[in-house]
């Protein structure tokens, strides 16, 4: 369990321009309503996402598979942590008819991480891939993946059932790894998940944080090596402590410095880029998959 934060370090006052809206509207409570019969889950409600009033009032959801209890404890996250139950052998099914209810265009699909399964998860993962594309062969599928402890064949996997994109966080600088109770060796597990999607030919998705008391040059060489990796869409959001047993907030940028660091992606070499106070992994994914698709020479 992870340590309550009993306020050595003082929590600064969120500015005036920092406000979330919250859930509200017909439409975002009858979904909540058919994910619940379901016993569906979403990221938007384990992480307290932000944005959830408008990416549900739009009809779009990011599934969160495999639970919503995750085998790590993260000290920047709101998915609680745990002991996983078991996985349930009709998600993908259920997941099908959620996105056929909801009749998506593009689907968003990542989960926990399951450290405490042989494979990790990733046969179960891919299992719903390729439910989803069975029986809604016109959307498209992003896959949102947990790092595999860097193994290649796990990853293969879920790639060879077929996504469209695959996105896998970063979430910080190397250097803070350790004080977000992050694994010593993650960050180079992260690096292989994106390395490996890229050669196989793979549009690649990373997202990082900002104001975890990473400096300007940690993000600018973060940026770069994955430049130089080959990711091609990055999303940049500013850190929100989701409760008290997490990390405070050490800085909030302002909407200015948001867009000199989208402009600054850009120079750099990435596609596409989201940058935002409010922008998480799966905010305007369709438009960020859209936008890269047409840069590139050849899309899956």
């Amino acid at each position: 369990m992870r340590p309550v934060n009993c306020g050595a370090t003082p929590r600064i006052r969120k500015p005036e321009w920092l406000k979330a809206r919250l859930p509200a509207g017909r439409a975002y409570f009858a979904l909540k309503r058919k994910l619940e019969e379901r016993g569906l889950h979403t990221i938007c409600q384990s992480a307290r996402c932000p944005n959830a009033h408008e990416c549900w009032n739009d009809g779009q959801a990011t599934f969160l598979a495999m639970g919503n209890v995750c085998s790590r404890d993260c000290r920047f996250c709101g998915v609680a942590s745990g002991v996983p139950a078991p996985l349930d052998g009709d998600e993908g099914r259920k997941l099908a008819e959620m996105a056929s209810l909801m009749d998506l265009r593009y689907a968003t699909v990542t989960s926990v991480t399951r450290d405490d399964l042989p494979d990790a998860g990733s046969a179960h993962f891919a299992g719903i891939v390729r439910r989803l594309k069975r029986e809604r062969p016109h959307m498209k599928v992003e896959v949102l993946v947990p790092d595999f402890s860097g193994r290649p064949e796990l990853l293969d996997r879920v790639l060879d059932a077929g996504p469209d994109i695959l996105g896998h966080n970063v979430e910080t600088v190397p250097a803070l790894y350790a004080r977000v109770n992050r694994r010593p060796a993650a960050f180079g597990h992260s690096l292989a998940i994106l390395g490996h999607a890229k050669k196989r030919g793979w549009i690649t998705k990373t997202g990082c944080m900002v104001g975890l008391g990473e400096t300007a040059e940690q993000l600018g060489a973060l940026l770069q090596m994955l430049v130089e990796l080959g990711v091609d869409a990055l999303t940049i959001g500013q850190y929100l402590q989701p409760d008290r047993r997490s990390l405070p907030v050490e800085r909030y940028y302002p909407p200015a410095e948001f867009d000199r660091l989208r402009r600054e992606a850009l120079d750099l070499g990435f596609t596409g880029v989201e940058s935002g106070p409010f922008v998480r992994s799966s905010y305007h994914a369709e438009q960020l998959f859209q936008a890269v698709s047409r840069a590139l020479p050849r899309v899956q």
